[in-house]
């Protein structure tokens, strides 16, 4: 497996409006994960970076959401390294990563991270640009170039599924999204006859995806053994007459 730690931390965004059409994206997202979100079940639910802070799970049956970020802002609850969470093994029920490993420096400690601290059987959605779409090939064009988007390091689609698998993460489900190559800011075009032809036919060229996966644990069985144990002794008879047990002995005494 290819190594995704690098030396320097790349530039992260404050706000959705950081991002080339930020705010469309921001409300594409809500849209496509509010179904999914109301099958989480439990008690916690960890929105994981700036980003995902600002995203609205309306829908979503967890009501202690906890936003964790490493500055401190006006939506955030916690302050803490994505890569160093101060929780507990086994007690977050979901996490959301809208765009969190893009701007990571270590995506692979993130998702050790998640992994240690999420229950069996719970939920994580990740949102992430996708590398092979024109949002990929313009990020290494010098257009618009005070975007902090330049800065993103859009992994694919199938290496973080990689990552979850061996983590023990089941994938649900994969959402392709967008046509749009945004450092243009052109209009977002979700639903145009363009868009649609694009999905049918190219799926891998959309801009972003959203991965939904689920934690499994396989649970230890016993193995039942197939022989059993043979007994080392021979019956004894016995009968009792006129109030006396006499026992008959298995061997015959010798002359």
């Amino acid at each position: 497996m290819r190594p995704a730690l690098i030396k320097n931390h790349p530039s992260k965004p404050e706000l959705w409006r950081d991002l080339p059409l930020g705010e469309e994206l921001k409300c594409l997202i809500e849209s496509e994960i509010a179904e999914v979100s109301r099958k989480f079940f439990g008690y916690h639910l960890i929105r994981l970076g700036n980003l995902s802070s600002q995203i609205e799970l309306s829908l979503c049956p967890i009501k202690h959401q906890i936003n964790i970020t490493s500055k401190q802002h006006s939506y955030s609850n916690l302050i803490a390294s994505s890569a160093d969470l101060p929780v507990s093994e086994n007690s977050v029920d979901a996490f959301l990563l809208a765009h969190e490993l893009d701007f990571a420096k270590d995506p692979h400690q993130i998702l050790r991270e998640v992994d240690r601290t999420i229950m069996p059987n719970g939920y994580v959605v990740i949102t992430g640009f996708n590398p092979f779409s024109l949002c990929g090939l313009f990020k290494y064009l010098p257009i618009n170039k005070g975007s902090v988007l330049h800065d993103a390091r859009f992994f694919s689609c199938g290496r973080v599924k990689d990552w979850l698998q061996l983590l023990g993460f089941e994938i649900v489900d994969v959402k392709s999204l967008l046509f749009n190559e945004l450092f243009l800011q052109r209009k977002l075009m979700s639903q145009s006859k363009w868009s649609d032809w694009c999905h049918h036919y190219l799926p891998l060229l959309t801009s972003m995806y959203i991965i939904i996966a689920r934690k499994r644990v396989v649970p230890l069985s016993m193995i039942k053994p197939n022989w059993k144990a043979k007994t080392k002794f021979s019956a004894v008879g016995a009968s009792v007459r006129n109030g006396v047990m006499q026992v008959e002995a298995p061997w015959k005494p010798e002359k």
